[in-house]
Order: C-alpha cells, then structure tokens, then sequence
C-alpha cells in the first residue's frame, strides 16, 4: 500500500501567560496575511499551514538555509496547553510529533514550564524553545511592521546596539542554565551543532512577528530531519485517531472531534472508541468541516465523504454520547485488530479506576487529563480512592467523607476542568469535604499539597498543647526543697522540654508523680527547655521514697501518645525530644504500658 508523508502535528505548551495563545494567533495571521489560495486551512481543533505558506513567510530565511522540504505543511492544535497535549492519545502515548515550549524571555521557567517539560519527556516528545516577548527586552528597536520576517531575527539582533544584546544573550542563556539543570542541552537556533543533542532555542515576539519564520523553519526542518518515518502514513488504510472533544451540536445531538493521524475516515465506516464501560462501536452518519475562511455560505460547516490524515474532523453518529474525551478511536477495516482493542480497553480500566484502599476522590474533563493528574499525585506519594471522567457529584462528596472518617487529609475532592454539582456542593458543605477545583493540573497539586501542610501545622498545634512532650531531666543533689505534698526540689532538663500537668516517671517506669508548677529564677513559668535549672513542685512525689536526688525522671508517655506525637509533631520535637521519647518508649515498653 502506498504511503505518503502527512504533515507533523504541532502542540504548543508553556506557563500561563507566556503567550502561547498569542503566538498560535500570530502564526495563523501571518499565514493568511499572504493572501494565498490554501495558505491556511482550518480543522476541527486545528489550523494546518500549508508548505507554500511556511516558504512564502520564511523566503529570505530560507533562501539562505537551503532546506528543502517532502512534509506539506503543519497542523497546529488550536488549543494550547499540555491538557491537549494529553487528550491526544494514541492508544498508551500522544499523537503529537513535536511541540514548542512557550517562555517568557524575562520571566524565564514557571511551575507550568516545567511541568510541560516533565509531560514532554514522559511522552518521549521532540520539542524546540519559544523564548517569546524579546520585543519587551529594554531598548529594543523592532524593524518596520511588514519586515519582520525578511531579514530574519538574527539580522534584526545583530541590528541591535550591543547593550541590548548582551541583555538578550544573559536572559537566553538563563533559559540555557535552567534547561542544563534539568539535564537537557540547549543553545540559540543559529548555535546549535547537534539537533540530536541540544534543543534549538527561538527569540521570538507574538506581539511583532518577530522570529516566527525561524520558528516554522526550525519546526518544519527538525520533523523533515528526524520524523519522517513517524510521518509516512497508508493513504487508504483504516483511520486511526484521538478524541479531543465531545460536544453537543444544535440538530446533530452529540458529536465528537477528532484528530486523525493516520490512513483515512469515511462517511458510513464503523468507528470503535473508548466510554467509561470500555469500547463501544457506532456507524458514521456525517463528517464535517469548518467552511473556508471567508466563505459567504451560511452554514458554519460543510459535509465531506472522507477526511485523510493529518486532519480534524466532526463525527456525527447516533451512540455517541457515552464517548470519552482522550479516547483512541480506530476505524473497523473487517479484520479487527484484538490487540488494539484489548489495550484500548485496559487503558480505559487503568486510568478509570477504584480502590479498596483510602485515597483522594479525583475528577477530570479528558482521558489524558485524568491520567496526567494521576501520575503528578502518584509523584507526590498521594493515594487515590476513585478517578473517573465528568462533572463532581453527590457520591463523590460522601465518600470522600467516609474516607476523611479515618484519615482526613485523603478525604477530598481534586476536581480538574469540571463542574460540581449543586448537591455534591451541598453535601460537601454539610460534611465539610474539601472540593479542590482548577483549570491547571500542577496548580490543582500545588493547592492540596498547602493545605495538607496547613492541615498537618493545625494539628501539630493542636496535638503540641494536647499531648505530654518527652522530656528527660535530673534530681539535683543538694536541692530539695521539700519531700512531699507536694514534692519540691530542684532539676536540670536534659532532654526535650518539661511543661506543667506532665505526670514523671522513674527509670523503672514506676509513676512519681504530676508536676504542678515550674520555677525559674523566683518566676512561674508553663515549661522549661534543654539545659534550664529550675525548680518544680510534684503532687504524689516523695524524695527518698518515690525518688531520690541524682535521679533521671522522665514524662510518662504511651505508645498511642508516642505515635500522635510523631505523626504530627516530629519536626516540632527537634533530635533532643525525640531522644528524649526514645528512652522513655523503652522504659514504658519493658512495663507493657
């Protein structure tokens, strides 16, 4: 069967407000600003720049390169973002052939920089640095709107007075410093020696233009060069895609678009896709297409009989409702493939699942996004009781509320890109289940990560004025003051820290009796720390009975008590305290206290 190379599918990732949208903006404007017939095609959930496009914007830049290419154009997502990144799964991966890491060239690497850097890696994906907003660097001159791409970037630099590039050059290689950090090479585009090696880094502005036909070429160049295998598609095999989004269309009922990346989807082939239940199969009623751009006809779409890879494209068929955003889709050729379908099917069982065990109850829009939540809290050692697909209900609220019962800090609801019900609202109100929501995956993390500390430091408060704290201290010799009713006499603490209402111990574990007041230095005070000299009154002591000078004595501590303290107070014990708990643990142990 004769193949053919499809063009590359482009995602743009980054950190909020880094201009990834902008710069995806830019690229279509500018390729339709060239005014040529297919200059820019859109898709369903994408924008493909045609070949003729990237060589008309890039023609002095290209004429100096020398490239030539095979590939016909890009197809840009047209949602940004690695949570489409993550929905554009091929069966256990992502269709994306390359990606471009959005930065801010001042702000340089953000959480979400570097979260998109751990989802490319991950997923094995090449990808190329936008260092954008160079126009914002102090005392650049941008050339003459119209120009931006006929002398090429590194012209327009080298216009430059040589203040603004040496601050351009010190906030490039600061990006260069933190990739080589991460463990990843990197150097200026027109620098780099190796592309298997080191990651090309574009100074680009969305703002002006600038840089972009560096970035097409750089975009184009890499897939020419390292991808064309993975591009090489069977014109007329069955279809295999992604789900990107279902949706509700007036007329039509529910719909799915779809991404597909390779061979061919027909009107009336059956179409197999994962729902929450595993796989189901319908026949395709319709496909269809945004009118071209400009096109007077009223009807926002247009009906087509086929659609070949790389390409978006509405399906609308009865039965598609229980359809999973992220889901692999393949179209039935009569000779099923098993393999596929049984591996699409324990994708769906491995990414919607429930445990026995106590964990966080976990929500998404997407397949992908689920399974990108899950591996950010596995990272963070976080257990999860359920993650499904959809809005967060009634149930989800109360069992999290079971799960809280024994362990309170599991029992909440991360909720990522999805509504909450107005009863599950209400019942989290009531119980007082925390529901976590957010459009960002590691901002989602990040909130319950702070308040679990925040929750822990509540309770270690609690639990320090709550609970005995270990200390270890001596019975001076010479310094009884009186020998019983109470006992008052003299100490040094040794270890940890004594406070008032503590009950002591011998170092048999016998009871000794409970410290009602604490002085020092003729003052009362509510505890005294390592290495304070002070006096201390005992309800129940009798020296030379119960206890004599030249002892150790100790707080009386259960293993119960021992395990709070530890649980919430470990950090707040310091070495000295937890000593101090040591010894006193093997005293009440040897007794069975």
């Amino acid at each position: 069967m004769e193949k053919k190379i499809r063009q590359p599918i482009v995602v743009l990732l980054g950190h909020v407000d880094h201009g990834k949208t902008s710069l995806l903006d830019s690229i279509r404007s500018t390729s339709v600003a060239k005014k040529e017939a297919g200059a820019i095609t859109q898709h369903i959930g994408a924008s493909e720049v045609s070949l003729d496009s990237i060589k008309e914007t890039c023609s002095m830049v290209l004429a100096r390169s020398k490239l030539s290419f095979t590939i016909p154009g890009l197809l840009f997502i047209d949602t940004p973002g690695h949570e489409s990144f993550t929905h554009l799964r091929e069966r256990g991966g992502s269709i994306a052939d390359i990606a471009v890491l959005v930065v801010d060239i001042a702000q340089g690497f953000q959480p979400q920089t570097l979260e998109s850097i751990r989802i490319l890696r991950e997923f094995k994906t090449p990808f190329v640095l936008a260092a954008n907003k160079m126009d914002l660097v102090q005392g650049w001159k941008s050339p003459p709107a119209g120009s931006e791409g006929q002398c090429g970037i590194i012209s327009s630099v080298d216009a430059q007075k040589p203040e603004v590039q040496s601050r351009l050059d010190e906030l490039l290689y600061n990006l260069v410093g933190k990739m080589h950090e991460l463990g990843l090479e990197s150097e200026r585009f027109d620098r780099v020696t190796d592309f298997t090696k080191q990651i090309a880094i574009i100074p680009v502005s969305a703002k002006t233009g600038e840089g972009l036909p560096e970035l097409l070429l750089s975009i184009a160049g890499l897939s020419q060069k390292f991808l064309e295998k993975e591009l090489k598609t069977e014109e007329a095999s069955a279809g295999r895609g992604s789900v990107l989004e279902v949706k509700e269309e007036k007329g039509l009922g529910t719909t799915i678009d779809v991404i597909i990346y390779d061979g061919v989807l027909r009107k009336n082939d059956e179409i197999i896709f994962g729902t929450m239940n595993g796989s189901a199969k319908v026949r395709v009623r319709g496909l269809l297409k945004p009118r071209p751009m400009g096109s007077s006809e009223g009807d926002k779409y247009e009906y087509v009989d086929e659609v070949h890879a790389a390409s978006g494209v509405k399906i609308y068929a009865p039965g598609l409702e229980g359809a999973l955003s992220g889901s692999p889709l393949l179209v039935e050729d009569g000779n099923p493939n098993t393999d596929e379908l049984a591996e699409m099917q324990d994708i769906i069982r491995k990414i919607i699942f429930e445990s026995e065990k106590n964990g966080v109850i976990v929500k998404a829009d997407t397949l992908g996004s689920l399974e990108a939540l899950q591996k950010l809290l596995a990272s963070q050692e976080v257990d999860i009781k359920r993650a499904s697909i959809g809005p967060v209900g009634k149930k989800d609220v109360v069992d999290a509320s079971v799960v809280a019962q024994s362990e309170p800090l599991k029992g909440v609801v991360l909720s990522f890109n999805v509504a909450v019900a107005d009863d599950a609202a209400e019942e989290a109100a009531r119980s007082g289940v925390k529901i976590f929501s957010s459009k960002v995956i590691y901002s989602l993390c990040d909130d319950y990560a702070a308040w679990v500390i925040e929750q822990k430091k509540k309770s270690s408060e609690s639990a320090a004025e709550r609970l005995p704290l270990p200390a270890k201290i001596l019975a001076l010799p010479g310094h009884t003051f009186r020998a019983s009713k109470p006992a008052i006499f003299g100490v040094e603490i040794i270890l940890g820290k004594l406070r008032k209402g503590v009950r002591l111990i011998s170092a048999k574990g016998e009871i000794i009796g409970e410290v009602r007041e604490i002085q020092k230095e003729g003052k009362g005070i509510s505890e005294a720390n390592r290495g304070d000299q002070l006096a201390i009154s005992v309800e129940g002591a009798v020296c030379g009975k119960s206890f004599s000078e030249g002892d150790f004595l100790f707080t009386h501590i259960t293993r119960k008590e021992s395990d709070e303290l530890l649980s919430c107070c470990a950090d707040g014990l310091g070495e000295d305290g937890k000593a101090a708990l040591g010894e006193i643990l093997a005293i009440t142990d040897r007794r069975l206290i």
